[in-house]
């Protein structure tokens, strides 16, 4: 009984999903890619398109597929009979509103991906104080993380919105019901929008950009962490629109602390990372119970790994307190950031991809997630596809540690990764991570010894997925590719979808959930077909 009450409390603290759910990105707090699901098909096929629609009769292995936008990055979550996924607007054309390239959060039936409702997300088309926002048409690149009855989610206007699971459907909560006006976006004069039934219930937002205030770079994508009454969330502060000018707003927080129930601002980071981030900051917080307390971890736009305590109580009064700093761990060396005496400039030979040679080594920003597995933290560095692969560093960090920790919590490094946007998986004693090369690696978690690689020659921007034996990761060049999870390297299958996979896939109830850029695939292996009678 002690044991299990020990379980319990790790659970509680590592955000486990309850009865099969995966209800935030990577399943729990912890983050770590990995699910115990079972039975799970290692091929399927989405059969063949007629003018860009799937033929649902050709399918193998599928149980339903939805129509997204014309560029999907948020990763799918599942909760409570309900698929969540970020979009953007390039498929749903409204009529009440103009077209506008903008965001869009989607929710669908679990069982027979039914559209439930969608809450559409303007684009932000005024200046961010002094640079552009929001322009690259990526729509919703955050995955909502659902609490109950509640779905937190960043869109790409840099906001936090808490959102109704249900939707307009059981009513408009509040205090927030001015989504009329939401939906009509900044267009000058602009009415609001009549509700409709299918849309999504805001019950209150947060406006980083000028409620802080906050100047996000190109895009916004954090995927809000939950743990007690409180949402950690990363701000996106980074430098301005053109390379090598400085942050506009330096000392605006990085990492900050709201109150799930009405986002108030309860706490925020005191570290700076403003005036040291080299471009922007997307990488999302994870939690671990460490030496008896639970921390959380950031990576930061400096490309420092850090580590804070979680707030003990909602702090009194309307000032936000500050977090406290457990630890920091600088994730570029000393040779990624000075050559001949001299300090690397971030933005060297980074004008387009063909500038940059796969052997450069510089700086970068940490972009993945940190993974907590087992009182360790393991993170990669990595920078925006568009500065091209080079090298990178994939580290394994000792969480108990205190301080600057960079060479006192350095339990391994491994050389042999490019850059990566992608989180790790941890399981029994195998890590498997993924760069922008297209190169997945297999490492002994305890020395950090490459197994073994495989080169798939197409870029990577998703992360391994860890799941009944299985290895699963997208690719830019439409592929699902599925690896054996063991020391030995072996293909299982390759599976080509309609477009790019940039999102990681997630698994609830035995069901694998996939995002390509264009739709969502529901996949399965069929129900075992039973004995005929004896006659």
């Amino acid at each position: 009984m002690q044991r299990l009450g020990v379980l319990a409390a790790v659970a509680a603290a590592t955000g486990t999903a309850a009865a099969g759910d995966w209800p935030q990105w990577g399943g729990t707090a912890a983050r770590n890619m990995v699910s115990p699901a079972k039975n799970l098909p290692a091929s399927f096929s989405i059969g063949r398109q007629t003018g860009g629609r799937l033929d649902p009769d050709a399918m193998r292995n599928i149980l339903w597929a939805a129509p997204l936008g014309t560029a999907t990055y948020g990763n799918p979550t599942v909760a409570g009979g309900r698929v969540f996924v970020g979009t953007n607007d390039g498929t749903w054309r409204d009529p009440r509103v103009a077209a506008d390239q903008g965001g869009v959060i989607a929710c669908f039936e679990e069982r027979t991906g039914r559209l439930l409702w969608r809450l559409r997300t303007p684009r932000y088309r005024a200046k961010v104080h002094g640079s552009g926002f929001d322009d690259l048409n990526t729509g919703v690149c955050s995955s909502p993380t659902i609490d109950g009855n509640r779905a937190y989610v960043m869109t790409n206007r840099a906001e936090v919105l808490c959102l109704d699971v249900a939707g307009l459907a059981d009513g408009n909560g509040g205090p927030y019901r001015d989504e009329g006006r939401y939906l009509a976006g900044d267009a000058n004069g602009a009415a609001p929008v009549p509700l409709q039934e299918g849309d999504g219930d805001i019950l209150w937002r947060f406006d980083t950009i000028s409620q802080l205030p906050s100047a996000p770079h190109d895009v916004t994508n954090c995927s809000i962490l939950v743990h007690g009454d409180a949402l950690y969330v990363c701000t996106g502060n980074g430098v301005h629109r053109m390379p090598g000018e400085p942050n506009p707003l330096p000392d605006a927080p990085s990492f900050i602390v709201l109150h799930k129930r009405t986002g108030r601002l309860l706490a925020v980071d005191a570290e700076r990372i403003g005036r040291r981030v080299f471009h922007g900051q997307w990488s999302s917080p994870s939690l671990g119970r460490v030496g008896g307390r639970t921390l959380v971890f950031f990576g930061g736009g400096d490309g420092v790994c850090y580590a804070f305590e979680t707030l003990g109580k909602v702090p009194d009064g309307n000032e936000p307190a500050v977090l406290k700093k457990v630890w920091s761990y600088d994730c570029n060396p000393p040779d990624f950031k000075v050559r001949d005496g001299w300090p690397i400039d971030y933005w060297n030979g980074d004008a387009t991809r063909a500038d940059v040679p796969r052997d450069y080594v510089g700086p970068s920003e940490i972009i993945a997630t940190p993974a907590f597995h087992e009182g360790r933290v393991y993170v990669a560095v990595g920078r925006d596809p568009e500065h091209g692969v080079a090298r990178g560093i994939l580290h394994c960090i000792d969480a108990t540690r205190t301080g600057d920790v960079t060479r006192t919590g350095r339990v391994w490094t491994y050389r042999g990764i490019a850059r990566s946007m992608s989180t790790v998986a941890v399981a029994r004693g195998l890590l498997f991570a993924a760069d922008g090369a297209g190169v997945v690696h297999c490492l002994n978690t305890e020395t950090g010894r490459p197994l073994w690689t495989y080169r798939t020659r197409q870029e990577i921007w998703s992360s391994p997925l860890v799941a009944d034996g299985k290895v699963y990761v997208g690719t830019q060049r439409k592929y699902l590719w599925v690896f054996e999870a063991s020391k030995a390297k072996k293909v299982l299958a390759k599976t080509r979808l309609d477009r790019a996979v940039s999102t990681t896939p997630a698994i609830a109830h035995g069901v694998l959930f996939v995002a390509s850029q264009r739709h969502l695939f529901a996949v399965r292996r069929p129900a075992p077909e039973s004995p005929s009678p004896p006659r």
